[in-house]
Order: structure tokens, then C-alpha cells, then sequence
């Protein structure tokens, strides 16, 4: 059994990912109790990468349907009622995240002709157009928030070029974005509500005028699509379009945020990376497995089961902490804990998820990031901390809120 200490573990709040806390606890998990069970919320913490892994691959048996946000799950134990539940609910229900199969595979069909690895190549020189743009808007001076004029711009143009929407609308696109982010960790208050409402109503309003003019974008292929001979629902529409944003922004976003940091916490791994340009992809698949940019997921047991000799039950819930499969040692090794941007493994991050709900943007999320610091290095080879950055101050995502740098010698 865990030490006593265990019982305290609270992943659902920020705090928790702060000051290594959440490394050195799950580490113990990792060794002491890796399937374990929270008494005080009520649901499995998995965090080995194999069970992980496992698990992804059998959704009728751990489903995505039936889950729960984290933030959910650990209301409902403290007895505290969420404000229109319902309607949250209902729109989760909508999205891919919250889908099994087979409806999860048909949906996912309608746009998966957009995220080929031929359709993500020819995006290069128009990503490569829209990096170089956002950095001649930093121009030439000395310290630049990395969060806001670099690690915002980019994936949100390309998202918002991809759905077939205007680029100036960016900032509606970026409140959007970070109300959905804030509903993801349990924040669905009067202004998460206004936003889904606002977004959804914007992408069936595109998507009527689709289908009178269809176009080669992503809402164009939404109308277009058909689930056993019908179409797809506006609300499905709708939250398809919200899930495309959402995905498509936050996990690049946080991509270049938390690998920039971890080149000015690691410069050796920074001066070996400006050395040999080639390793580049490499560092990038580092960057996700050392950062993992979403933290958790949640699935529900649709039957009992033995997982590591114990009895998952029919209705228990189950949170995949992705972090902790990412410096699982029986994976990556005992230095797991190491950013190293040559390490020959680190592609086996679950970073993008696995199974079936393995991210569809994510050949599109290397590409951005790969870009996007090929041009970064151009201009700014080298730079350091000009304060300290903030955190997200988020329980699902891994982000940073500011990221002041300078320009270094």
C-alpha cells in the first residue's frame, strides 16, 4: 500500500504542478502505486506509460463517453453542485474527446483528409510565411514576451486559415480558446457559457454560408460530411469547430512556451541544439515529453476488470496522467526526469494521446513548432530570462501565461 502522505494527492489543482511537487509524487506512484485509488475523489490515478498505453487502445472497455473531466469528478466527490451541468454536459457529449467508437471513427473521418502527411507538408511555406510575418512584428529590440508575440500567433493563424475563418478574428478565436481551457479545468461559469455560445454560433454561421459556397476548408468538409447517410448535427458542427480551435492552438502554443523554457533551464542542451540544427525534430519530440503540454484525461470502466491485480469496477473512473507516462523510467530510462533533446526514445511520449483518440493535429503541431524555431534561431540564436515566467495557473494544461525573455550575447 502507498504511504499515508498519498492520500493528499490532488492533481486537480495548479498548486499541485508547482515547485516539482507533482514529479516527486508521481515518481512514488510510479514505484510504490501506480494503479492507485484516490479514497478522497473516488477514481484510479494510472500513471505507467504501458497502462496507459493499454488502456487507450481498448475504448469500449474504458470509455471516453462516459468519462469525466478531473475537475468534474473532484466536485462531485466534495458535494458541490456545477452550475448548469446539463448544458455542459451536452456539449461535451458533441465533441471527438467524449466520443466512442463507432461514432467517434465516422466523425473523425470527416476531416482526417486535412491532416494527411502530404495535405500537413504543403502548409510548410505558408507556416514559414506566417512565422517570419509574426517575427517582423517583434522587430529589433532587446526583450519580447515569448508568450505573446511568438507562441500565441502562429498556431492560432493556421488554425483560423484551416477552418476557413478570417484571420483578423484571432482575438476572438484567443478568448474562445482560453474559456474552453478554463471550462477544461472546471471553470464553467457565466463567461465559459457565453463563450461556447458565441463560438458555436460563429462556426454555424460560416458553416450555413459553406453550404451555399463550399470551399477546401475544414467547415466546408463539416457540412459536407455524412454519418450513415445523414449529416452531421449543428451541434456537432459547432463543436467540432470548437474542438478543431481549441486543440489546434493550446497544444502548440504550449509546445514552443514550455520547450523555450526548457532550452534557457537546460543552455548546454540550447547550445547543442544551435550546434547541429539537425536535431531540431528531435528536440521537438523532447519538448513534448518533457513539457506534456495536456496533463490528464479521464475514461470510465464500461465492465469489470483486472488491472496489476487489481479490480477496476464497472463505472469507475480512470485519469491517465500523461506527465508521469512521459518520465515513466521502465520507458525512457533512469534519467527520465533529464531534458536531453538526443534522447533516442523520447518519440514514445503520449503527449498527442494513443488509440484511437490519438491527436489529429499532430503532425501539424511538429510542423508549426519546427518552423517556428527554425525561424526563431535565425533571428534570435540565444536569449534569456528577463523575469520570471508565470504559469498558467492551470490543472489540465501545462502552459505558461508569460514568458519574458532578452536577447543574450
Amino acid at each position: 500500500m502507498p504511504n499515508p502522505d498519498l492520500a493528499d494527492f490532488s492533481p486537480h489543482a495548479a498548486s499541485f504542478y508547482e515547485g516539482g511537487e507533482a514529479d516527486a509524487v508521481f515518481r512514488r506512484l510510479r514505484a510504490e502505486d501506480p494503479l492507485h485509488w484516490s479514497e478522497r475523489f473516488g477514481y484510479w490515478a494510472v500513471t505507467k506509460h504501458a497502462d496507459i498505453q493499454s488502456m487507450s487502445q481498448r475504448p469500449r472497455l474504458f470509455s471516453s463517453e462516459q468519462g469525466s473531466q478531473l475537475a468534474e469528478l473532484v466536485r462531485i466527490a466534495e458535494g458541490r453542485p456545477r452550475p448548469d451541468a446539463s448544458r455542459a454536459d451536452q456539449l461535451a457529449r458533441a465533441t471527438l474527446l467524449r466520443m466512442d467508437p463507432p461514432r467517434h471513427n465516422q466523425l473523425r473521418k470527416a476531416v482526417i483528409g486535412a491532416f494527411t502527411p502530404r495535405q500537413v507538408a504543403a502548409l510548410e511555406p505558408r507556416i514559414r510565411e506566417i512565422a517570419r510575418h509574426t517575427l517582423d512584428t517583434v522587430g529589433e529590440g532587446d526583450r519580447i514576451d515569448l508568450v505573446e508575440r511568438v507562441a500565441v500567433p502562429l498556431p492560432m493563424i493556421v488554425i483560423a486559415e484551416l477552418l476557413g475563418v478570417p484571420p483578423e478574428h484571432g482575438p476572438r478565436f484567443r478568448r474562445w480558446s482560453d474559456a474552453m481551457i478554463a471550462a477544461g479545468a472546471g471553470e464553467f461559469g457565466d463567461e465559459t457559457r457565453a463563450a461556447s455560445t458565441e463560438l458555436i454560433q460563429y462556426v454555424l454561421a460560416i458553416a450555413e454560408e459553406r453550404r451555399r459556397r463550399p470551399r477546401g476548408d475544414l467547415i466546408s468538409r463539416l457540412v459536407a460530411a455524412e454519418v450513415d447517410g445523414q449529416p452531421l448535427s449543428d451541434l456537432e458542427i459547432g463543436m467540432f469547430g470548437l474542438t478543431l480551435l481549441v486543440a489546434g492552438n493550446e497544444t502548440t502554443r504550449n509546445l514552443i512556451a514550455g520547450g523555450s523554457l526548457a532550452l534557457l533551464h537546460h543552455p548546454e542542451q540550447h547550445e547543442r541544439l544551435l550546434a547541429t540544427p539537425g536535431l531540431l525534430p528531435n528536440a521537438i519530440e523532447e519538448m513534448l515529453r518533457f513539457v506534456t503540454p495536456i496533463r490528464h484525461v479521464t475514461r470510465r470502466a464500461t465492465a469489470d476488470v483486472e488491472v496489476r491485480g487489481r479490480t477496476v469496477r464497472a463505472g469507475d473512473a480512470l485519469v491517465f496522467f500523461y506527465g508521469s507516462a512521459n518520465r515513466d523510467e521502465e520507458v525512457f530510462g533512469p534519467d527520465a526526469e533529464r531534458f536531453d533533446i538526443t534522447r533516442s526514445d523520447a518519440r514514445r511520449h503520449l503527449s498527442f494521446g494513443f488509440g484511437e483518440h490519438v491527436c489529429l493535429g499532430a503532425a501539424l503541431a511538429r510542423l508549426e513548432a519546427r518552423v517556428l524555431f527554425e525561424e526563431l534561431f535565425a533571428r534570435w540564436p540565444r536569449f534569456e530570462l528577463a523575469e520570471t515566467p508565470q504559469p498558467l495557473g492551470s490543472p489540465l494544461v501545462n502552459g505558461l501565461a508569460s514568458l519574458p525573455v532578452r536577447r543574450a550575447a
